[in-house]
């Protein structure tokens, strides 16, 4: 027997355009049943609504810069309405319904992906926040290529992502703060302060009010070859009384079965045997690839341990923090194997204290400028060959200063020399070991750089 659904009402329907595409949110007032189909000559979306009255004006939506030049609807019988959207260009439609949250009742979401955009990537919206990496990086695998001519010296690339998006506002705070909002604002000056540093590009993965699905914001920054990825959000918490700045990195049970999925997964391993990173497995057999996107998870989540470490100390001084340590955790948005990644939490914004703060001008830039602060030391000390800073460290131009690096999970002597560009023998006699054996915990003095970077 069929199942019988109640009548739902349009109460309302909003609109967001983002690079690629462009979605449509009907807010409802129960859950419907739906059906999306296309029409040519002229181009047309149609959506079929069952059980369903429209009860909101559809003709007052932003369509300027979207395919979209027109909607209409009508009622085609007493329980099925029918929107007409008509179109510019071509365009694939893809369709989901959403559950209420914190914010918005029962929605139908249609998006419409411009053609010879990535229709593949889901477009719902996560119901939790992203999660962190851990410690040294290595080297990364970069999705376009680097300049390897001797005097090509290059930017090194921060990929900034503003958290949730669109119709996904994350947290909400008190005086109508949203999460997406704030993020936005420090990202973007963030990417500003970092712009204004010479041998430094910052990207960001949304640059409005759109939604991009976790998975895609790595996928941005691969594309534009980042060193290094920045996941800005502001925490929410069931007791207002939560507060202080947090950094995450991804924890060690994240990384293991991420390497397995990157291994399972035959679209990540075409990646990664095309070219797009710097690990090719087109010649190694099933277990030697797995050590060797282990080995390179292992540099990348020391390094995201290391600049999140930097971060967190930094923000300490112009913020209360959660934490004094870089927790880590699972979050989808960290879960790349060749790029350090870290999420930083700028601060409980359910807290009332903490949202006015955040959504303060003097106090996002405060933050901008403490998360600047961190990856620049991070860099300074460890800068990717080939790159305008490594050359500025080689020539003695940038002071590195002490450094210590403590002993973790999985990493071995030859790794840790590698990630911090010394020789194996400096390393060694810098720490009077007789030997490649270390511990886990112990602390290791970095001698002065002796690898010239490959410019």
């Amino acid at each position: 027997m069929a199942q019988a659904w109640a009548a739902s009402d349009v109460r309302g329907v909003r609109l967001w355009r983002a690079p690629d595409n462009t979605r449509l949110v009907f807010d409802l007032s129960g859950p419907v049943q739906h059906n999306v189909f296309t029409l040519a000559a002229p181009d047309r979306i149609v959506i079929d609504v069952s059980n369903a009255a429209l009860k909101t004006s559809i003709e007052q939506l932003p369509l300027k810069n979207t395919p979209i030049t027109g909607m209409r609807a009508a009622q085609r019988t007493a329980d099925e309405l029918r929107l007409v959207i008509d179109l510019s260009a071509e365009v694939t439609p893809k369709s989901f319904t959403l559950d209420p949250n914190q914010e918005y009742g029962h929605r139908l979401v249609v998006d419409l992906f411009d053609k010879g955009s990535d229709v593949d990537t889901p477009s719902v919206p996560a119901t939790v926040t992203p999660s962190v990496p851990a410690a040294p990086v290595a080297p990364t695998l970069p999705a376009t290529k680097r300049p390897t001519s001797p005097s090509a010296r290059r930017d090194i690339v921060i990929a900034i992502d503003a958290g949730h998006g669109g119709e996904d506002p994350g947290a909400l705070g008190p005086g109508n703060a949203r999460e997406k909002d704030v993020v936005l604002a420090i990202a973007k000056r963030l990417q500003t302060q970092i712009n204004a540093e010479k041998g430094y590009r910052a990207e960001l993965t949304r640059t409005g009010d759109y939604f991009i699905p976790l998975r895609k914001r790595t996928e941005i920054a691969r594309k534009k070859g980042a060193d290094l990825f920045v996941s800005i959000h502001a925490d929410a918490a069931p007791r207002s009384v939560a507060y202080g700045a947090s950094v995450y990195a991804l924890s060690d049970r994240g990384a293991t079965s991420e390497t397995a999925r990157w291994l399972a997964d035959t679209e990540n391993q075409s990646d990664l045997i095309g070219g797009v990173g710097n690990v090719s497995l087109d010649d190694k057999d099933r277990m030697l690839a797995g050590v060797l996107l282990d080995l390179s998870m292992t540099a990348t989540l020391s390094s995201s341990l290391d600049v999140g470490q930097r971060v967190l100390r930094n923000m300490g001084r112009i913020a209360p923090l959660h934490k004094d340590r870089v927790e880590q955790a699972g979050f989808m948005v960290l879960k790349s194997p060749d790029i350090p990644s870290i999420l930083v939490e700028t601060g409980f914004i359910s807290n009332p204290g903490e949202a006015n703060k955040l959504r303060s001008a003097n106090h996002q830039q405060a933050l901008a400028r403490s998360i600047h602060t961190g990856i620049r030391q991070f860099f300074q000390q460890s800068p990717p060959p080939g790159t305008y800073i490594a050359w500025l460290r080689d020539s003695g131009k940038v002071s590195i200063g002490m450094r210590e690096h403590t002993v973790r999970s999985g990493e071995s002597l030859a790794l840790i020399a590698q990630r911090y560009q010394v020789t194996l023998d400096s390393l060694r006699r810098a720490n009077k070991l007789d030997s490649n054996i270390i511990k886990i915990g112990q602390t290791l003095t970095i001698p002065a750089s002796t690898l010239a970077s490959q410019q």
